[in-house]
């Protein structure tokens, strides 16, 4: 599978570009604040029908500008889908493959799988379990429609329960039927979840020791652990036995939203005793998993998007990653860089042709 063709239109700081693209390796060089790394994001909208870096979309539309239009053509073992999505101020985004609507963005996620490894993927390092739990859902919701479905329906409930609580916080009225029937459905979809985080850990873990002892050279022990409540006690006896504590603190203090991964590095937090080096080889290896991982599951090759990352790692940790590459172990690949006599030199070094783009201010000189 790959991307053929891009075009915006009021995207970011474009006011209109369109390109066509190597099934291979394609390369966004030029300064920072250019709008390399927007491209990417442009991708990502249309394989995840949003973007990587903002949740808000009507931030996405240039500025003075109403509205904004992606569109790309996929080619996915020799068919053709067209794909577009388009957003208008104050009105809801529109998402169409093969000019038709869909009825839920749900339906679009893992039919273009992506990969994207970023700088600010150190958030899933440094910040809460939500950015951690972030991950894991977005890994397996490209494999797994029901997944997805389920989690949708869990968090609708989470927010109903929560709000039940409070209002009887500020009416002291208690209605224990219509908390009971709230449980019930956290439960359903609650061990739905539970159980496909913990079947997805179970291959995943592996996979990442693999990525991560190969960038590293088999330098460093690391670990990477689910944790659930779960694990202690079904969701049902949770939710029954915090009931007065969620009743204090007006909010559902157990079920898979708590959920978390823990990193480490020689049985140390790796926030804490990881160095540089060491969390940033830990969160790429994070992202090749999730790459091989969604290729294994699906059968063919995500789309792996590289931004800014050749400033990240040191030489050996970029050789690595590059022979990688080199060995067709990736299918279509999209780089940012600002320098563009290291891009050709790193790819020439190991017989690999790319496509490069020249981005400077907007403009795009292919």
């Amino acid at each position: 599978m790959y991307l053929q063709q891009l075009s915006v239109i009021n995207f970011k700081n474009y006011a209109e570009a369109g390109l066509t693209f190597s099934e291979g390796v394609n390369v966004f060089t030029g300064n920072n604040g250019a709008g390399k790394t927007n491209l990417l994001d442009a991708i990502h909208y249309l394989s995840l029908c949003k973007s990587y870096f903002n949740p808000i979309d009507s931030q996405q539309i240039k500025q003075g500008e109403e509205f904004f239009i992606i569109t790309g053509n996929f080619n996915k073992n020799g068919n053709q889908d067209a794909v577009a999505c388009s957003v208008k101020r104050n009105q809801k985004k529109q998402f169409k493959r093969n000019k038709k609507d869909y009825q839920r963005l749900a339906d679009h996620i893992g039919l273009f799988p992506l990969v994207m490894v970023s700088p600010y993927d150190i958030s899933i390092i440094i910040e809460g379990s939500e950015e951690r739990r972030k991950f894991i859902d977005n890994v397996i919701s490209q494999t797994d429609n029901q997944y997805l479905d389920e989690l949708i329906v869990y968090n609708k409930v989470l927010v109903n329960r929560n709000a039940l609580l409070k209002l009887i916080a500020d009416t002291g009225r208690y209605d224990p039927h219509l908390l009971e029937v709230l449980d019930e459905q956290l439960t359903v979809s609650g061990n739905l979840i539970f159980e496909k985080r913990k079947a997805f850990m179970e291959s995943f873990t592996e996979i990442f020791n693999k990525h991560y002892q190969y960038l590293s050279d088999n330098a460093e022990r690391v670990e990477l652990i689910y944790e659930s409540q779960l694990f202690q006690a079904d969701i049902a006896s949770l939710l029954k036995k915090n009931i007065e504590k969620d009743r204090v603190l007006e909010r559902t203090t157990s079920g898979i939203h708590k959920d978390d991964l823990l990193f480490a590095i020689h049985g140390m937090p790796m926030k804490k005793f990881g160095s540089q080096g060491q969390q940033k080889s830990f969160l790429i290896a994070l992202k090749l998993a999730q790459y091989s991982f969604l290729d294994q599951k699906n059968g063919f090759k995500p789309i792996l998007l590289l931004d800014d990352i050749f400033d990240k790692l040191d030489d050996q940790r970029v050789t690595q990653l590059m022979q990688m590459i080199s060995n067709h172990d990736f299918g279509q690949v999209f780089i940012t860089d600002t320098n563009v006599n290291r891009v050709k030199n790193i790819f020439s070094e190991i017989g690999v042709d790319i496509k490069l783009f020249k981005v400077k201010g907007g403009e795009i000189d292919a």
